[in-house]
């Protein structure tokens, strides 16, 4: 995939604000491959979640951006420089994922929030299926991503990415979309019960 210069500009440019404020940290970038198309599923936290984890890795992430930010002239010529494309929330866009899966056949890292939407207390939500489905049809390994506030810190956690096999697919249907949805938000949590339990011992050790 060709490199965006202006994502990688405003990405270095704000990250000291972003450290400042957020103070990020990030486990398991070891896990996500220099090169090849890949899902990043994560939960989702903060409006900033998508810059905050383009911010830890050095490859773009492409994410999609609610289709109402678009309606602004410069908001949407800014946001679509970053690589952001606008998704109709609350309803199947097509267009949406022929674009992700276009993405991914470039050899793309895509990050879609699996839950579709932000979660106000920061508990996990009900995954939707948009992610296995995309998987499915690209047959693109997923890597769960865990955003968690522990202490002061906001942490991400990138996993082990998960194969087709993995996720349990066999022949495709809604069936096996809900149980991969599943899978990886299982994933997602055990991320976070492996950094609370650091930090607990850290904070008794």
């Amino acid at each position: 995939m060709k490199r965006n210069h202006f994502y990688f500009f405003w990405r270095n440019f704000l990250l000291l604000a972003f450290k400042l404020k957020y103070r990020m940290k990030y486990i398991g970038r070891e896990n996500i491959p220099e090169s090849g198309a890949y899902i990043l599923a994560s939960n989702h936290r903060l409006a900033a979640d998508p810059i905050m984890i383009g911010m830890g890795l050095k490859r773009q992430v492409l994410f999609m951006a609610k289709e109402e930010l678009f309606h602004n002239k410069f908001i949407g010529w800014f946001i679509s420089k970053l690589g952001a494309f606008p998704v109709s929330r609350g309803k199947a866009d097509t267009d949406s994922i022929r674009h992700f899966e276009k993405a991914l056949e470039d050899g793309a890292l895509i990050g879609i929030f699996i839950e579709g939407t932000r979660s106000k207390d920061g508990e996990f939500l009900p995954p939707k299926n948009g992610v296995s489905l995309i998987a499915w049809d690209t047959k693109t390994p997923v890597i769960p991503v865990c955003h968690t506030k522990i202490g002061s810190r906001t942490v991400f956690h990138f996993g082990k990415p998960l194969s087709l096999k993995d996720m349990g697919f066999e022949k495709g249907g809604a069936r096996e979309f809900r149980n991969a949805s599943r899978i990886i938000m299982d994933h997602i949590k055990a991320l976070r019960e492996e950094d609370k339990a650091a930090f607990e011992d850290q904070k008794n050790g």
